[in-house]
């Protein structure tokens, strides 16, 4: 490799790591992190890339998987079962927003092929921010969130006609559009049949046999084979090679392996979309941005101001209450990361010039800058717009003022469920949240005491009378909903008991330090009721049993943290803090602790545990203070990682 490139490589991972990091503290998606990095590392700032199209193919690569796992998301009975939504206003708010769009470009000079373009670029929103801000929120599931993720998923579906259409009619005279376009269905019909077929009669009968041998690094390179050569085969009929990567995924879609196939898949494709946007970030020009920038702030302005009113317009179509439409209309106000493909795509086949291009990416970056508050915000907008002063949906909850007394259940699922059916045979009352709408329908035509909200908002909770509660129950399993929760419940009521449910006891300490009144981890547990019917079944008597499960319990199950590690431990970075390992320690001659006494060492200001001691085969599971230690002693010490290593380093070295 030329040493220059190799250099330029390792400049954009620095800047990249950097920028990633810095727009993470301030929540800001990893994609203006890429086009920052691109924006530095381009000719208008540092210069450090002197030749962007060298990364070309492989940044187009990221595309390539990008839409691979498009593919693999695109379920026909998730498309059927939202047809009402995502053929009515999705289709709506696409074409409107096109033909819109598309009209003023016409009117500001541009031909019709770029002013296509131009509408296909910002009628599209970022599916990726837009469903985190609600899967965040919990408003993934109530009508508004249901509403943008179905004309979201419509947008996603007319990326690949556009994809289509971009490069045939940049390549083809104004008399030959029909015939070219004509041809492009027919080959794209071909190709489809071509991969349906591999993929009802071949590819099940590769990857069973890949899954049979049980390696990982065959089933990933596999599947990177199969993106490729069904990209190939839709490049080699002149047509768009994320078009193949959407049919490969497609195709796969429906098969038993897709999820294993997706999260094979996401590194490569973060990664490499990761490059894209670099790429794309340096055609960002700034003396071109500063020398329109009134005209920038106009462009910005004014598309966003269109896609609103578009926006609420789609919603109308399918009856949507006002104020669900508007908050749908800000949510969905920005330029998406399709967007930017298309304009790489534009580019490329010569149908936007490079100023409108870096308007356009600049228009991008800043509206997805602007998305995390927007969606944060939009239902205060839409209640201002609308003049709704209802802070909730009537339909989707109501006030339960007579309770009290009583049991909070925050989520409903098996284990929210379980519970309620025990509270009912004890006759003591419950209300129950949760933010499924098919289960909270399901379980309200049984009769179930359930209403749809979300926990973490004080509203919800003040109305299902937290202060005048006997118990919260919190059954989410994940820390940071829970966390949340907790948070919100102790602002309103400081003395509240409340039960917290974990998978695991990795948030124990955290839980209880944050005022949680009990925890209660799942696979300690599940652990627990494993070692009764053990003790059980080896004789030992029923009350010495239920007195040392007791003790542990009261214990906080002090004889259950740590575990030693093994080569499958997950030692990822967001759990190694959080981590207890049990580790020993072999004394070998010539270490410093021999002679000395555990008093001396000190070990319990270095923040672990010693949890026992061999010698000669014998342990000693508490020894004295004053015990000597001796050469090939072995230390049986438990806590978190970089600890347990620390005190290792001590009693050997010093």
């Amino acid at each position: 490799m030329d040493q220059s490139i190799f250099k330029e490589l390792i400049g954009m991972l620095a800047l990249a790591v950097f920028f990633v990091w810095l727009f993470k503290r301030f929540n800001l998606p990893p994609i203006l992190a890429y086009l920052a990095t691109g924006l530095v590392a381009g000719s208008s700032i540092t210069g450090l890339v002197h030749n962007p199209e060298q990364f070309h193919i492989v940044a187009e690569m990221g595309i390539v998987f990008l839409l691979f796992t498009l593919g693999l998301e695109f379920s026909i009975p998730k498309l059927m079962a939202m047809r009402n939504l995502v053929f009515g206003a999705g289709s709506a708010q696409v074409i409107i927003s096109i033909s819109v769009i598309m009209s003023i470009a016409v009117l500001l000079g541009y031909n019709w092929i770029t002013a296509l373009a131009i509408g296909g670029i910002l009628a599209l929103s970022s599916t990726a921010i837009v469903i985190k801000q609600l899967n965040e929120s919990g408003a993934l599931h109530n009508n508004r969130g249901q509403l943008a993720v179905s004309i979201l998923l419509f947008q996603d579906i007319a990326v690949v006609p556009l994809l289509i259409a971009i490069p045939i009619l940049a390549g083809s005279s104004g008399d030959a559009v029909g015939f070219a376009l004509l041809m492009a269905i027919f080959k794209g019909a071909m190709v489809f049949a071509i991969l349906l077929a591999i993929g009802k009669w071949i590819l099940p009968i590769v990857f069973n046999e890949i899954a049979k041998a049980r390696t990982e690094e065959l089933f990933v390179l596999t599947t990177i084979l199969v993106t490729v050569i069904a990209s190939l085969l839709t490049y080699m009929f002149g047509l768009s090679m994320a078009l193949g990567a959407f049919l490969a995924g497609m195709m796969l879609g429906e098969s038993q392996y897709r999820h294993q196939l997706e999260a094979d898949i996401r590194p490569f494709r973060d990664i490499l979309m990761g490059l894209f946007f670099i790429t794309i970030g340096m055609q960002l020009d700034l003396v071109a941005i500063y020398e329109n920038l009134l005209v920038l702030l106009v462009l910005l302005v004014g598309v966003m101001f269109i896609k609103i009113l578009i926006g609420r317009l789609s919603a109308w179509f399918v009856s949507s209450k006002p104020s669900d439409g508007w908050a749908v209309a800000f949510m969905l106000c920005q330029v998406g990361e399709f967007g930017f493909v298309l304009i790489a795509l534009a580019i490329e086949n010569q149908v936007l010039d490079q100023q409108t291009a870096t308007l356009l990416i600049a228009v991008g970056v800043i509206s997805m800058a602007l998305t995390p508050s927007l969606v944060h915000n939009s239902q205060f907008f839409a209640r201002k717009i609308a003049r709704d002063d209802n802070h909730h949906d009537k339909e989707t909850f109501e006030q339960e003022s007579q309770l009290s007394e009583h049991v909070i259940i925050c989520g409903f699922g098996r284990v929210g469920q379980t519970i309620s059916r025990f509270l009912k045979l004890e006759a003591v009352p419950f209300i129950a949240l949760d933010v499924d709408p098919v289960r909270v329908s399901e379980a309200k035509a049984a009769g179930e005491n359930i209403q749809f909200g979300n926990a973490r908002y004080g509203e919800i909770l003040e109305a299902v009378g937290v202060r005048r509660a006997k118990l919260v129950i919190i059954t989410f399993g994940d820390y940071n909903k829970t966390e949340a929760v907790v948070q919100k419940v102790l602002k309103i009521d400081p003395e509240v008991k409340i039960l917290v449910r974990t998978r695991s006891d990795e948030h124990l300490e955290k839980l209880q330090v944050m005022g949680v009144s009990d925890v209660v981890p799942e696979s300690l547990e599940g652990s627990l009721m494993l070692v009764s019917h053990v003790l059980y079944m080896t004789g030992v008597p029923v009350k010495r049993i239920l007195k040392r499960i007791q003790l542990e319990r009261k214990n906080r199950y002090g004889k259950m943290h740590g575990f030693y590690r093994g080569e499958d431990t997950d030692m990822g970075p967001d759990k190694i803090d959080r981590l207890e390992f049990l580790h020993a320690i072999l004394l070998s001659d010539g270490a410093s602790a021999i002679g000395k006494t555990l008093l001396e060492l000190g070990l319990d200001d270095r923040r672990i545990i010693l949890t026992g001691l061999r010698r000669d085969g014998v342990e000693m599971s508490d020894p004295a203070p004053d015990t000597v230690l001796i050469s090939q002693d072995i230390l049986i010490v438990r806590g978190k990682p970089r600890q347990v290593e620390r005190v290792e380093q001590f009693l050997l070295g010093g």
